[in-house]
């Protein structure tokens, strides 16, 4: 029985088309360049992946403590003040520690993002939800600008669904 060249899936002739591996590969690269072109490449997350680091802060009034503001893009944790800091995209976010979900322990991964480690919600450096079964984004705390330090209010907790306008207005800009 003869076999016909264009029928089979192991052989390719030069006259023939792009198997379907080398046709997804072409438009992921095309794809992968034109986020690149874009500027849509995730820079500022990567650069995120390398400066996490524990942080103290000190009084700065009824239930206020006083942080220096982050020199670069990163994420600190502020563990007995159960505080998670960010620098990102030229802001400072403060972040209660725990998960909106169900008040699990939030981690940052290598990925550049936030991740609930009991039921796997993700959220982006900025605290925005991503996916899993968490129902909002991360809670912010009211933080201003003091000179060389950001001020956290751990008496004022904002959650997105409840105060959307004060949640995106918790950030300073540096």
């Amino acid at each position: 029985m003869a076999t016909d060249e264009h029928d089979s899936s192991s052989h390719r002739c030069d006259s023939c088309a792009l198997t379907r591996r080398e046709a997804l590969g072409r438009a992921l690269a095309t794809l992968a360049a034109a986020w690149l072109a874009d500027g849509l490449a995730p820079k500022a997350v990567v650069a995120l992946t390398t400066h996490v680091s524990g942080i103290t802060g000190h009084p700065a009034g009824a239930n206020v403590k006083a942080f220096a503001v982050p020199t670069e893009d990163g994420v600190q944790f502020a563990k007995d003040d159960e505080l998670i800091l960010v620098r990102y995209q030229g802001h400072v976010y403060a972040f209660a520690l725990s998960c909106p979900h169900q008040n699990t322990a939030l981690r940052w991964v290598d990925e550049g993002r936030f991740q609930c480690p009991k039921h796997k919600s993700k959220y982006q450096p900025d605290g925005t939800f991503i996916s899993g079964r968490a129902t909002r984004n991360m809670d912010r705390y009211a933080i201003t600008r003091a000179d060389t330090e950001v001020e956290v209010d751990f008496d004022v907790l904002y959650q997105n669904d409840k105060q959307p306008t004060e949640w995106a207005a918790a950030g300073v800009a540096v």
